[in-house]
């Protein structure tokens, strides 16, 4: 079993910024992406970054040059840099993680955080 904690949600003025931290422990031999996903009232569940073990980020369109993803690998932990945060992006936030868990024979897994909100607005 994996487990993921997240923190660094808020309320947060528009143009200001926020760190958000995703840490995994567990059953885990190995961890591939890591990333976050966002879902707003009303809305659709959006992918917002990801990372890879190797290094290769992904961002949708409307975070590139604002938000930045980071992991360490020591850690078992990503984080997500926001800034220049807009009333748009108030949404809870899920981290999420995959990876090849302890258990034998290897199994893959894909965990979810429980969410943390991000509320912009002045």
């Amino acid at each position: 079993q994996v487990q993921l904690v997240e923190s660094g949600g808020g309320l947060v003025q528009p143009g200001g910024s926020l760190r958000l931290s995703c840490a995994a422990s567990g059953n885990i031999f190995s961890i591939n992406a890591m990333g976050y996903d966002r879902q707003a009232p009303g809305k659709q569940r959006e992918l917002v970054a990801a990372i890879t073990s190797g290094g290769s980020t992904n961002y949708a369109d409307s975070v590139k040059g604002r938000f930045t993803i980071s992991r360490d690998n020591a850690k078992n932990t990503v984080y997500l840099q926001m800034n220049s945060l807009q009333p748009e992006d108030t949404a809870v936030y899920y981290c999420n993680v995959q990876g090849v868990s302890t258990t034998l024979p290897r199994r893959v897994f894909q965990s979810w955080g429980q969410g943390t909100q991000v509320t912009v607005s002045s």
